[in-house]
């Protein structure tokens, strides 16, 4: 429901901003396609493994940047008022496509935008239940891209966790708050796996940094054995990366986390999509594809087939935790 309603309020914002552009804007065309990125968070070096992985791709279509392709970012910072804005931005700069990540909020701004620039996706909701596309082999529109699906990893995420701390029949599970776009999604998908597996979980809300300190206060008050950290793009700047992996150290308390980025500040594990490899499909599958003359209502919805789990051993030890042979035999990366 609340992100039915960001999209009317984006419709009504975007209605007022198309009607100012001025007529040479709307007439210029760029010297050679522009791929516009509209992500929810922080802005991302240039050199980022995504971009990267990214331009990979993207070359692999026969389009490099600065030669017959052009880029330009719109970053929110987190903010979702600012989304409406840098979307019609990318269709005043007549954008060929634009690439909408971050958060499902990003898509709801580029379709409020336009309904004629092809928007190519990475997001971790159901695309076809929150209504962005009909069909994953149809998407219909002028939308389609990668569904990460993160919460469907949930339950693999906490098998993973209690293979290391089998004692813990009480973990915590550290959410953005209530509202946010990937809560029902995530809090619902946690709370099943942990009853199947006979375990009581207790939902942690923060997105202020105080939030997180007294998030961590509760787990220990609460005796949590270990800690499910969710999957949110307020999460996943290097600074709040560091600061969750550094309470949680603080704490010994085992955790999961849902990108790898955590494991290379000192977290102890985590399970997700191979977003490097998720980039440069992007690059290659829709966006290449795309700027050839292909229809996003023709380019099925894919899943991500690369899944990695990494560990970090120095972490365990830290901990006094063992790692099941079996756990170690399966893990993509290994971090001494």
């Amino acid at each position: 429901m609340a992100i039915q309603i960001r999209r009317r309020e984006f419709i009504l914002t975007l209605g007022g901003a198309a009607a100012s552009w001025p007529l040479a804007a709307r007439a210029q065309r760029p010297a050679m396609p522009v791929v516009g990125f509209l992500n929810f968070g922080l802005p991302a070096p240039t050199n980022s493994p995504e971009l990267t992985a990214f331009r990979r791709g993207l070359a692999e279509a026969g389009y490099v940047e600065g030669q017959n392709v052009t880029f330009e970012f719109r970053w929110a910072h987190t903010e979702h008022s600012a989304l409406p804005e840098l979307a019609a931005e990318l269709v005043r700069r007549q954008a060929a496509v634009i690439v909408a990540t971050g958060s499902p909020t990003a898509v709801l701004a580029a379709k409020a935008a336009t309904s004629t620039v092809p928007i190519v996706f990475a997001m971790s909701v159901d695309p076809v239940k929150y209504g962005f596309v009909d069909s994953f082999n149809r998407p219909s529109g002028n939308v389609t891209g990668m569904a990460l699906l993160n919460s469907e990893l949930v339950g693999k995420r906490l098998s993973l966790l209690l293979e290391l701390a089998p004692q813990s029949t009480t973990v915590g599970y550290l959410s953005a708050p209530i509202g946010a776009p990937l809560f029902e999604d995530l809090t619902g998908k946690t709370l099943a796996a942990a009853q199947a597996l006979g375990r009581e979980i207790v939902v942690l809300e923060a997105k202020r940094d105080a939030d997180f300190t007294a998030a961590f206060a509760t787990i220990a008050e609460r005796q949590a054995g270990a800690l499910l950290v969710g999957n949110f793009t307020t999460f996943g700047d290097a600074r709040h990366v560091q600061m969750i992996v550094e309470l949680a150290a603080h704490h010994k308390i085992p955790t999961v986390y849902p990108s790898r980025l955590y494991t290379s500040f000192g977290g102890l594990m985590s399970y997700s999509p191979d977003f490097i490899d998720v980039n440069r499909q992007l690059g290659v599958q829709y966006v290449g594809r795309i700027l050839k003359g292909a229809k996003p209502a023709d380019l099925p919805i894919q899943q991500p087939t690369k899944f990695e789990l990494v560990i970090n051993l120095k972490t365990a030890r830290s901990l006094g935790l063992t790692i099941p042979p079996g756990v170690l035999a399966i893990a993509d990366e290994v971090i001494e």
